[in-house]
């Protein structure tokens, strides 16, 4: 009995000691990895290329992945954003200066501080491509470019009106299945990715990534070939729909996502199953290296910070040296220093729409005349029917 006592204290206190050994290694090997990925810096291409005010919802859907990803913390240095209409300022516009992505107007994805780099008929396939390639003229300003370099994992998102192997722009001319694969290829080439996530919201959407041959690329749609992308909501004050129902659920998707979350790919793909799409949506991973489960969203919707792994020790409770002032009568005055406020960084990245003024809910204005008619024709008969007009 004794020796069975003895042998479970030191397997006990052999488990202690390789406890904290072990999650080293591990830590170790997570750190190893992330330093090894060649991955350093985000960026963003987000692209609307409908006009006119019934592809309200194209602009709604861009700002709202463009809201998304500077939440998560991507800069608006590294977001090339172009929309082809401004909706904000259009005319037909109820309330001038907002894009809402949901009814009732309680969410505006236009806010205070959007930079659109490229604007109405800027927004061409030859500027898309250039920008894609880097092939612009030495005169194009800083925010039109995309600096990215061969440690830059880029998410890449169009929206608009599409068809199988194509994607119209300005309603005038068209991008091909192919063209946008060739671009990628030239990409890869001139080592201006790492790793680039392409996701498309149009009718075929799966048909334009069909061609794609390039390397560490994945690629996502909101519908098969042959089948069309469904708007959403439809609002009643504004008159149009206001999103399409494929970027409505990822922008639902991506509200959870926090810059520590450990959601990955296998969940985006889950987004709007066709139960709640109507349309089938698709994505390819084959030419991508890495497993789409080890992939955390954050690697393109957000920001990535290098951290370095140090030994040292390092003395952060140093204190801060006042500044001395001298006054006028010749005392010396000494200001004591102190550290502001930080910001409530837990609050802003949990923040939810806030709800606006009320509005009726579709149909309530319908329903309630319908009611007024049916009790007047229960009184009075429909002979009173001309009293009402």
């Amino acid at each position: 009995m004794d020796y069975f006592n003895l042998m479970t204290i030191c397997a006990f206190l052999h488990l202690l000691v390789s406890i904290p050994h072990a999650y080293s290694n591990y830590v170790e090997t997570k750190a190893g990895q992330f330093f090894s990925s060649g991955h350093t810096n985000n960026w963003a291409v987000l692209v609307c290329t409908s006009r006119f005010w019934f592809n309200y919802r194209h602009v709604a859907n861009t700002l709202s992945v463009y809201r998304s990803v500077k939440r998560l913390g991507i800069p608006d240095s590294h977001i090339v954003l172009m929309l082809a209409d401004d909706m904000a300022c259009n005319y037909r516009n109820p309330k001038p200066a907002t894009v809402f992505s949901h009814k009732n107007m309680e969410l505006n994805v236009y806010g205070d501080d959007v930079e659109v780099d490229y604007r109405g008929y800027e927004v061409t396939v030859e500027n898309f491509l250039r920008v894609l390639t880097g092939r612009l003229p030495p005169s194009t300003p800083r925010s039109k470019r995309l600096l990215s370099d061969d440690r830059s994992n880029i998410l890449i998102y169009l929206t608009g009106h599409g068809g199988n192997g194509f994607l119209k722009f300005q309603d005038s001319e068209e991008i091909s299945n192919m063209e946008l694969a060739d671009a990628f290829e030239q990409m890869w080439q001139k080592r201006r990715y790492n790793e680039l996530l392409f996701i498309i919201d149009t009718c075929q959407g799966a048909s334009m990534y069909e061609r794609f041959y390039s390397p560490n690329l994945m690629a996502l749609a909101s519908s098969q070939v042959g089948e069309d992308s469904l708007s959403h909501q439809p609002d009643l004050a504004i008159g149009v729909h206001l999103m399409d129902k494929y970027t409505f659920y990822l922008l639902e998707f991506l509200e959870e996502v926090h810059p520590a979350s450990q959601a990955n790919m296998n969940d985006l793909f889950k987004v709007c199953p066709q139960s709640q799409c109507v349309s089938t949506p698709g994505h390819r991973t084959d030419l991508f290296q890495r497993d789409p489960g080890s992939v955390l969203i954050t690697d393109f919707f957000g920001s990535v910070r290098k951290v370095e792994i140090t030994k040292d020790t390092i003395n952060l409770t140093s204190p801060v040296e006042p500044s001395v002032h001298k006054s006028g009568s010749g005392d010396i005055q000494i200001e004591s220093l102190t550290y502001v406020d930080q910001l409530p960084v837990s609050e802003i990245i949990h923040q939810k729409p806030k709800q606006k003024d009320w509005h009726p809910p579709d149909g309530f204005i319908l329903g309630l005349w319908t009611l007024i008619l049916l009790v007047f024709f229960k009184t009075y008969g429909i002979k009173h029917l001309k009293h009402i007009f």
